[in-house]
């Protein structure tokens, strides 16, 4: 049966409920958002002389968490116009329109009874055959079905969104021994395709896959920590990115989830694990009793194992609670002789092998929790999941890890740690053992360019499932690389296909990418017929190499300077009109130098999670790798006849001029980054796979060689007025700075073409020539020099 998504109910607008809404109002679908309705009124509702009967009034809960999750930060919607597609209501008057939903999602408090109560109304209205789910993480899925009639039953599972959804890419679906199999396998593909998400198959057990992991590993860490003698920093130190873990690492995660909701989970699976060996370590220690008591429960209470407050001199500090005293006290410098060495390894899989060799407190620390929790994952296996790939699978979605437990075992070694295990107490479960001595020495390999893990029952390697329809880079990087540097990799796709691959930190693009890029290129019209300019690490390319063009103008080298523009700007040209298509796959972070590649190349294909944007006016610059150029060029092929031709060149200006970055891809539409034929992928995993084939299709298409255009209309000097007239207006009424005008004025005078006496039509190299003059002169200036160094040293803009 084919089954199509055209409105979703949502039942429950809590914090979940509301931002479920909202991410599927993200995609397009129509949703009905429930909730309860009022039992009294509120002052202000009296004043008004409303009654509980009135629509406002019993409207109110739904309507209220609405709000207030349209307007929270970061925002559930990739754009506010999307809250159109939701429609509000009550459980008392509206819940007969589940009947025209093709979905409906049960999110109301973790109550099995008020949740059984729910189903028994939804049961009158929900229309035979439509999916109906629910987001419980706490109760037994297979509670709710029963009492049930037979289709609620087939057509009934689990579908466990980790909060906030837009931004987690964990889905688990949790299917009962009622549900049809279809059903699951429709939500698994749903979730991914179209949800973004990263579905995850889970067993009907307490915590399901993720939070029963994540857990352990917290409260692991909480005895180590206890161990070793270490204090919350040292241990947010270690469990961060060093590790391969969020920067929230431990502590910071468990002020920003809410100690309640941890020690709720933790508390959970104790009273529910009699068969788990590990039980006992689920039983909470007494300072988050006295946490829990004193309401010491993070940021929903403004203080847990940090306390951010303001200082003598009215700065801002963050205090770190002592677990000896529960005091707050400044935040401790870490220092283990361990962190410096690890420090300039970039590789992860490398920096973890090299951490499970050091001979100190930190190595000592990252022994035994990696033991206890490769120990955890080998024990869980059939309880949890068939299959160890779903468990990474659900630790990388579900809490931001770079590499799953499993993951994380292979790069430290598998056979070498399990006798270092054994004697630190660890002893993994018989079935690693028998993997072991069957030759195998991993969790995963690749094969012939796929993935591959290892499966229990049949002792040998079986393709992940889906995965062959993504294009993976880290497979294939072992096998097809046809060329590198020490900036980036070129990868052959198949299919005629390249991709530029790059991995400089941060993906910052200086000589070795520009080298690169023209290799691509230079290969793909020689023998292949297209080109992806894409990577899998956590950002796309958060710009130029900023620290060369501050050694440079420092040292006065502006020769030098204006060579490495003149090769940025020559490459994006270079891309814009080479013989073959070129697709660029941003994602995360795609800033300065990182959008002027995108804005050249023939397609975009962005992964939702795309910030755009064009930033270099922060550190007192403006766009010099074309960036300037190609919104002129933009703008100009968009102008109307009149007056609008001022206004559309005044909006472009000021997206530059105030630095905007997009908060999604769809933004970035809206603000002139990507443009009609661009496309959007929900799920990261999918993003290679997708340009890839945008290349195809624009090859096969008979893409033929651009032309250079010479027909760009600019302002001159009637345009130039405009804006130096409204920066001096804006010094003047203390908004910008006298180095912000200065810097305006420059970038006014590459859009409008320079001193012009008249609108005129000028060429592409025209304006890369005064865009890369004005970025050259501002490169002279002190107080740019100081924006560069303070962006540089500390990470923050300065204003100057």
């Amino acid at each position: 049966m084919k089954r199509i998504i055209k409105k979703v109910a949502v039942l429950g607008s809590g914090v979940m409920g509301s931002r479920i809404a909202c991410h599927f109002a993200n995609i397009g679908v129509q949703v009905l958002l429930l909730d309860m309705v009022p039992r009294e009124l509120l002052p202000e509702e009296q004043a008004k002389g409303l009654t509980l009967e009135n629509k406002l009034v019993r409207n109110r809960i739904v309507n209220t968490a609405l709000q207030t999750a349209i307007t929270s930060n970061p925002a559930p919607l990739y754009e506010k116009t999307k809250a159109s597609l939701i429609k509000t209501g009550n459980f008392d008057d509206d819940l007969k329109g589940i009947a025209d939903c093709d979905w409906t999602i049960e999110v109301v408090v973790e109550n099995l009874k008020i949740k059984q109560s729910i189903f028994e109304k939804v049961e009158q209205y929900r229309k035979p055959g439509t999916l109906i789910t629910s987001n419980t993480s706490g109760i037994p899925i297979h509670l709710m079905a029963e009492g049930r009639s037979e289709d609620f039953q087939k057509h009934f599972c689990g579908t466990h969104f980790f909060n906030p959804p837009r931004y987690l890419k964990l889905l688990e679906i949790i299917p009962t021994p009622y549900t049809d199999p279809e059903i699951t396998q429709f939500l698994l593909e749903y979730g991914d395709l179209f949800l973004g998400k990263t579905t995850v198959l889970a067993k009907d057990t307490p915590a399901f896959i993720a939070n029963r992991v994540g857990i352990y590993g917290i409260m692991q860490v909480l005895h180590v920590m206890e161990k070793l003698g270490l204090n919350v920093d040292e241990v947010d130190r270690l469990t961060g990115p060093v590790v391969g873990r969020p920067k929230s690492a431990t502590f910071r995660t468990s002020d920003v989830v809410g100690l309640d909701t941890l020690a709720k989970v933790a508390q959970g699976l104790y009273q529910s694990g009699e068969k788990d060996e590990a039980r006992d370590l689920f039983q909470l220690p007494a300072y988050i009793q006295q946490m829990l008591e004193k309401n010491w429960l993070g940021d929903k209470t403004r203080q847990g194992f940090y306390k951010k407050t303001k200082n003598a001199q009215g700065a801002t500090e963050i205090l770190t609670l002592d677990l000896k005293t529960l005091e707050y006290g400044p935040k401790q410098k870490v220092k283990f002789q361990s962190m410096e060495m690890l420090k300039p390894i970039e590789d992860l899989r490398k920096r973890l092998k090299a951490f499970s060799q050091v001979q100190d407190k930190a190595g000592d620390f990252f022994r035994e929790t990696s033991f206890g929790l490769f120990q955890y994952v080998t024990n869980r296996i059939p309880e949890i999941s068939d299959e160890l790939y779903r468990i990474d699978d659900a630790m990388r979605a579900g809490f931001g890890w770079e590499l799953g437990p499993f993951e994380t075992w292979d790069a430290v070694g598998v056979r070498e740690t399990v006798s270092a295990m054994e004697t630190a107490g660890y002893k993994p479960a018989q079935w690693v053992y028998e993997m072991l001595e069957a030759g195998h020495e991993s969790f995963y390999r690749s094969h012939n360019g796929q993935r591959q893990y290892y499966d229990i029952p049949t002792k040998e390697y079986k393709q992940i499932p889906g995965t062959e329809k993504f294009v993976l880079l880290d497979v294939l990087r072992g096998t097809n690389v046809v060329w590198k540097n020490a900036g980036c990799s070129i990868i052959d796709l198949g299919d005629g296909i390249l991709n530029v691959e790059f991995h400089s930190k941060m993906n910052s693009i200086g000589s070795e990418i520009i080298q690169g890029l023209n290799k691509g290129i230079d290969l793909a019209e020689q023998n292949f017929r297209g080109v992806v300019v894409g990577n899998e690490a956590a950002n796309f390319s958060a710009g130029a190499n900023l620290g060369l063009v501050f050694m440079y103008a420092l040292d006065q080298e502006y020769d030098e300077l204006n060579l490495m523009i003149r090769q940025f700007q020559n490459t994006m040209m270079r891309m814009r009109y080479s013989a073959i298509p070129v697709v660029a796959a941003p994602h995360g972070l795609t800033l300065g130098g990182g959008c002027e590649l995108c804005l050249h190349a023939d397609r975009v294909q962005a992964a939702a999670e795309s910030y755009i944007g064009l930033v270099e006016f922060g550190v007192g610059l403006i766009p010099g790798g074309g960036g300037t150029k190609e919104m002129t060029l933009r703008t100009s092929a968009a102008y109307e006849e009149g007056d609008t031709e001022y206004n559309a060149l005044r909006n472009v200006f000021m997206t530059i001029g105030t630095a905007k970055v997009s908060t999604s891809a769809a933004e970035a539409f809206d603000l002139g980054f990507m443009r009609r034929g661009d496309g959007i992928t929900l799920n990261n995993n999918r993003l290679i796979a997708e340009a890839k084939a945008e290349a195809i299709l624009l090859a096969e298409a008979g893409y033929t060689k651009p032309t250079p255009k010479t027909n760009i209309k600019v302002q001159g000097r009637g345009g130039l007025g405009m804006f130096v007239t409204g920066a001096y207006a804006m010094q003047a009424g203390g908004f910008i700075s006298e180095h912000d005008r200065k810097i305006s004025e420059k970038l006014a005078y590459v859009m409008c073409g320079g001193d012009l006496s008249m609108p005129s039509e000028v060429s592409e190299q025209y304006l890369l020539d005064l865009e890369r003059e004005a970025f050259l002169s501002l490169c002279g200036e002190r107080k740019t020099l100081e924006r560069i160094k303070s962006i540089l040293t500390t990470g923050k803009p300065l204003r100057n």
